[in-house]
This record gives structure tokens, C-alpha cells and sequence, in this order.
């Protein structure tokens, strides 16, 4: 009895072993975390000057995300014609803006950032999650915006601008060295103003200044590793209505879907993997 009780703990301690090194190699991946759920919000269009005005005297932080919503800075809003009116002014700022909250393509990327031309606005994500988001005043019609697969370079807290040098670059963060394009901040007047550059809020350029990787480079000009990679795509309807304005009749009018982002990326995925991997 004892020998037969003997034979069945070996076997029982041999099957236990296998089935535990067998385990080692599969490795539960646990799933991803639910998603926020959007906020609804609807808009109106605000016409009369007077009640704009009435409009200015609401507290900061209602201000805040009006400003936002019409791409501008907070002191622009009192020459606006029309003004874009949130339903709801206390929802975090991504609720009015129209990236989608996760993109499962880019759970592999450590951090990536896009601006999107036609909606002006922008958004950084962190392994296929939004972390942060904003509006943008991007190239003028006759100084556009490249558009395309850029990575961030060097990056400085004040800097002149090449193309004036009377303009000082606050927060400045440049992603093509050659054209001295970069983001940083400056004026947001409500459509896109700039010489080619990225303008953002000073809050915004705050934060993108630190979140952002910047290249190392060996002597002057030999790059051994690229700063974090930025999507600049689409184009702006200049000669047509703000499109953000279209959020009164439609507040999906912006609206940019998982599908919309993970095609925009799709064509630059191996070589943003490739430079993360030398990184």
C-alpha cells in the first residue's frame, strides 16, 4: 500500500512539474482596459457681438474650453463674429475634441503625437492611449504645414524663429530641422495663422515640451537615436466656413474614429517600430 501510494505522489509531482513548465511559455496578456465612454455634447452658434461679450464674463475654466473649442486664445473670442457654445463647459478637454480615446495599432508605441490639419487640433498618445489633447493654429494657406512622418529633434525654451527673426518662439520644439518647423507656443487666433509652424496654447506647449523625446545625436549632426515621431496629415478648407462650426448642426461633424487614425499611421508603423527599437 505505502509503495503504491509512493508511485502515485512521483507521478503526481512529475505531472505537476511538466504542466508548470509548460505554463512558462504561455504567458497570460492580460486585456486592455475599458475605454472612457465620449461625453455627449451638443453646440450652438453664438451670433451677436453684445452677447459675446456677456459671454467673456463666465468663469475661467468655462472660458478655457470655449476657447478651445474655437482654436483660439481666450482674448480673441471678444473680435469673433460667431462663436461655437459648448452645451456643457466641465468635461475634460478631450471631450470636445475629435480623436478617439484608444487606437489598438499603437499599443506598441511608447509615445506618438498628431496634429490633424482639418480639424486643428492635436493629440499624444501613450501605448494606443489618448493622454493629452488640444487645439492648434497651424500654416497659413500660403505658408502650409508639411504633412507626413516627422520626428521630434532638438527642443528650447525660448528660441527666434528663422523666418522673422523679431518673433520669439516660446516652448519651441522643432521636428524639421532643415524648414525650422516645429510647435511651440504663440497666438491662436481662431484658424490656421502661422508660417508653417505649430502654434499651440502656452499651457499646451508646456506640457508637450516635457512629454516629449527629443533625438540624441553623436558630435554635430549623427543621429543614433530620433525623438518621439509626429503625424502631421490632412488639409484644411481654406475659402470655406471654420469646420468646427459645422459642430452646431452635427456634433460628430470632426469626429476622427479608431479606423480614420489607425489608416493615417498605418503607412509610417514600420519605420516609427524600427526607430523605437534603436532607441
Amino acid at each position: 500500500m505505502l509503495k503504491r501510494i509512493a508511485v502515485l505522489i512521483t507521478l503526481s509531482v512529475f505531472f505537476f512539474s511538466c504542466t508548470n513548465d509548460s505554463n512558462k511559455n504561455n504567458i497570460t496578456v492580460k486585456p486592455d482596459a475599458p475605454v472612457e465612454k465620449r461625453t455627449a455634447i451638443q453646440y450652438r452658434l453664438l451670433f451677436p457681438k453684445d452677447s459675446i461679450k456677456k459671454l467673456l464674463q463666465a468663469d475661467s475654466n468655462a472660458l478655457a474650453v470655449i476657447a478651445a473649442v474655437n482654436r483660439a486664445d481666450k482674448k480673441f473670442l471678444k473680435n469673433f463674429d460667431t462663436i461655437v457654445l459648448p452645451s456643457d463647459t466641465k468635461q475634460d478637454i478631450k471631450h470636445y475634441f475629435p480623436f478617439p480615446f484608444y487606437v489598438g495599432s499603437l499599443k506598441e508605441i511608447n509615445k506618438i503625437l498628431f496634429f490633424s490639419y482639418p480639424t486643428q487640433a492635436f493629440a499624444a498618445y501613450e501605448q494606443g492611449k489618448l493622454v493629452y489633447t488640444g487645439p492648434t493654429s497651424m500654416g497659413r494657406k500660403a505658408d502650409p504645414t508639411p504633412t507626413g512622418l516627422f520626428y521630434a529633434n532638438w527642443k528650447a525654451e525660448e528660441t527666434i524663429s528663422t523666418f522673422n527673426d523679431e518673433w520669439e518662439l516660446k516652448w519651441n520644439f522643432n521636428i524639421e530641422n532643415k524648414l525650422g518647423v516645429g510647435f511651440h507656443q504663440y497666438e491662436m487666433p481662431g484658424y490656421p495663422a502661422s508660417h508653417s509652424c505649430l502654434r499651440l496654447t502656452e499651457k499646451d506647449a508646456k506640457y508637450l515640451y516635457e512629454w516629449t523625446d527629443q533625438w540624441k545625436i553623436e558630435g554635430t549632426d549623427k543621429i543614433i537615436a530620433h525623438g518621439t515621431p509626429v503625424i502631421v496629415f490632412g488639409a484644411y478648407p481654406f475659402g470655406s466656413s471654420k469646420p468646427w462650426l459645422a459642430l452646431a448642426q452635427n456634433p460628430d461633424a470632426l469626429m476622427i474614429n479608431e479606423a480614420d487614425l489607425e489608416n493615417t499611421a498605418k503607412p509610417y508603423l514600420a519605420d516609427i517600430m524600427s526607430k523605437q527599437n534603436e532607441r
